[in-house]
């Protein structure tokens, strides 16, 4: 026989980044003009988009500064 189903009463939160909203804080990963992912760091956030990039060399990809509001490109060497 089978158990009924239980709701628990409190909700666990949950982690979602979402593309809609503006980050105040951190950096941002654009690719092809929408905001995936947030990182901490800038080095994290170049790291990434320099991984993107030689995998998918044909995507349009921009870390966004949240703190001085700045899209920076990914300069052909990195």
């Amino acid at each position: 026989m089978k158990k009924p189903l239980t709701i628990p009463d409190e909700l666990q939160p949950r982690n979602i980044t979402r593309a809609d909203l503006v980050i105040t804080e951190g950096f941002g990963l654009e690719v092809d003009g929408r905001m995936k992912t947030v990182f901490p760091t800038l080095e994290a956030a170049q790291k990434r988009a320099r991984d993107l990039k030689a995998k998918f060399p044909m995507l349009q990809i921009r870390v966004y500064d949240a703190a001085e509001k700045k899209l920076l490109e990914l300069s052909p060497t990195e």
